[in-house]
C-alpha cells in the first residue's frame, strides 16, 4: 500500500511495527498515524509547544510595557489570541 509506513513507527498501544497508516496532520502541523491492528491514532514525536517559553515572557513583558496584544502579535508573528491567553493564564499564577 502506498500509504503504509514499515519499521518507521511502532504503536504505542499494541508495540506493532507493520500496518502504520499516515492519518493526516495534527493541530500543530505533525504528521499523524494509525495503526491499522489496534486502530490506535498517534503521533510519534509531537511538538511540546509552538512557541518557547523565552518568546511567551518576552511577549508578556511585551504587553505589560504598554503594547496592545494586537501590536505584540504583529512583532512577534503570532495571533493576538496567543499573547491574550498567556496573559490569563500568567495572572492567574501570581
Amino acid at each position: 500500500m502506498k500509504n503504509e509506513i514499515s519499521n518507521k513507527n511502532k504503536c504505542p498501544k499494541c508495540q506493532s511495527e507493520t500496518g502504520q497508516q499516515k492519518n493526516g496532520k495534527n493541530r500543530s502541523g505533525t504528521q499523524s498515524y494509525m495503526c491499522r491492528h489496534c486502530k490506535k491514532a498517534y503521533t510519534p514525536q509531537p511538538k511540546k509547544y509552538a512557541y518557547s517559553e523565552e518568546i511567551r515572557n518576552l511577549a508578556i513583558k511585551t504587553y505589560y510595557s504598554g503594547v496592545s496584544g494586537r501590536g505584540v502579535g504583529k512583532v512577534f508573528g503570532m495571533s493576538k489570541a496567543n499573547v491574550y491567553n498567556w496573559i490569563k493564564k500568567n495572572e492567574t499564577k501570581t
